[in-house]
């Protein structure tokens, strides 16, 4: 069963089964602040758990979690907060962190959907130069779980294709998909974090170089 009607629920439509439970109704906006926000989302993950605990329970968690600078923000202190519940309600499970989503609509703040309305909007921007982001398309990560759920219990899972682009590197690509030239400038800022992926994460994208994984991402979503 699914639980969510977003970009995430939508891309695991074609998987779900009956004795999973794909929680996909979280808080998205990195940005929130809002504390109902995350209330609501405790209050209706223990509904779920209650109700369904013979089932499997798949979570999507963040990557943001391993950033330093991002340490105290309300989002990422909700996304452990939610981690550690997980871990004390639910007999069986999977956390899955995964990295900046990519899927087609969603909430406008995140990465790749501000970046683009930036662009056809001829808004400016600014780039931290140093900068790093890891990606994934939501579609990726519903044929992951479903290749992989078998493989993991009880555990903590990064998932994303594991290369750090630079923001040039994702604003250049999307310049060219969408035959538009950004107005931006870039400082020599920003920094990044080490991840580290499991050998089903890394064979899973190992067929496909980092720059042919933005063109896919660009043509399947924007």
């Amino acid at each position: 069963m699914i639980i969510g009607n977003g970009i995430m629920a939508n891309a695991l439509k074609s998987y779900d089964r009956e004795n999973v439970v794909f929680f996909a109704s979280g808080v998205s906006n990195s940005l929130e602040k809002e504390i109902s926000e995350f209330e609501r989302e405790i209050s209706l993950l223990k509904s779920v758990v209650s109700q369904h605990p013979e089932k499997k329970f798949i979570y999507f968690s963040t990557c943001s979690i391993y950033d330093p600078s991002k340490a105290g923000s309300p989002y990422v202190i909700h996304k452990l907060k939610i981690e550690k519940l997980i871990t004390e309600l639910c007999p069986d499970f999977i956390i899955f962190r995964v990295g900046n989503a990519v899927g087609r609509g969603g909430n406008p703040n995140t990465l790749i959907n501000f970046l683009k309305n930036s662009i056809l909007s001829g808004n400016k921007l600014t780039l931290h130069k140093n900068a790093r982001r890891i990606l994934i398309g939501t579609n990726d990560i519903a044929l992951f779980i479903n290749q992989h759920i078998k493989d993991f219990n009880n555990e903590v899972v990064n998932l994303a294709y594991p290369y750090q682009y630079s923001l040039p590197e994702i604003l250049s690509h999307m310049e060219n998909h969408l035959g538009r030239k950004a107005d931006y400038e870039t400082l020599e800022e920003g920094s990044f974090y080490k991840i580290e992926f499991n050998s089903f994460s890394e064979d899973f994208f190992s067929k496909i170089p980092p720059n042919e994984y933005l063109k896919k991402l660009y043509s399947s979503y924007l």
